[in-house]
């Protein structure tokens, strides 16, 4: 299922890995494994990559890093199938992501010559081109009633879903909180103007689908398999420029959707 109603679909260039996502889902969702146990289990695979890079195992890691893409997408493919959103789940996603974004960039600073300066720009340009992405992404979402559980400006606590705990999704939240306020700041303030649009036309959405993760972790893999592991964090350090650039088009060619 989508995060966005019918007819209101755009094409992600970095969910690639949906597919094998709801095949997954399609043959778990009448067990007992939840929306939860899929979080963790994305979160054990990218620990298994990371650790595969710093064995120098790129190959392997490559692939653990893309098996974690797939069990990203199935959590909440399940949550929404079983039509059992939760805050925990939401959280739990983006901060075992912040997790792993740091664990690979850190791990790529060890195996490769990559000075401190660079592997402090990859990593904060990684997450910096998620937040641009997610903010827009965020909005339609809201406009053409999608997915709720992510929201525009998550500065307030949400008030948890009856079948969750509201403590836990306070800690949970207060984490996010730590980790991705500054880039959600930073990219409110580049861009205020984009939460007074009705909509986002789907071509520009696309274009910005380019700045999620999936889509990066295609790029690192491709850089792991042809054993190009020293120059991720270059790219990456750089490629938050493409961040702007889609900030830009943006401003001037999407202000009356």
């Amino acid at each position: 299922m989508s995060k966005l109603p019918d007819g209101k679909r755009f094409i992600d260039v970095s969910d690639y890995g949906r597919p094998f996502a709801q095949a997954l889902v399609q043959r778990l969702i009448n067990t007992p494994l939840t929306s939860i146990h899929l979080t963790f289990a994305f979160l054990v695979a990218g620990l298994i990559g990371i650790g595969c890079i710093l064995l120098h195992q790129f190959a392997f890691a490559a692939f653990f890093l893309l098996v974690k893409n797939i069990l990203d997408a199935a959590d909440g493919e399940m949550a929404r199938q079983r039509s059992h959103p939760s805050y925990t789940g939401r959280y739990l996603d983006s901060i075992f992501d912040f997790v792993i974004n740091l664990g690979i960039c850190y791990a790529l600073y060890l195996v490769t010559d990559s000075s401190l300066p660079v592997f402090v720009a990859a990593f904060t340009g990684l997450q910096f081109q998620c937040a641009i992405c997610n903010y827009y992404y965020v909005i339609q979402r809201n406009r053409v009633d999608g997915d709720m559980t992510s929201r525009i400006v998550e500065f307030k606590k949400p008030t948890a879903f009856p079948y969750e705990s509201q403590t836990i999704v306070n800690h949970l939240h207060s984490l996010f909180m730590m980790f991705y306020s500054p880039f959600d700041f930073a990219v409110l303030q580049l861009d205020k103007n984009a939460i007074k649009l009705k909509e986002f036309p789907n071509w520009f959405l696309s274009l910005s689908s380019s700045l999620l993760l999936g889509f990066q972790f295609a790029i690192i893999s491709i850089f792991l398999l042809f054993n190009l592991a020293e120059y991720i964090l270059p790219f990456f350090a750089f490629y938050s420029l493409w961040g702007l650039a889609v900030i830009g088009i943006r401003k001037l060619l999407v202000q009356n959707a």
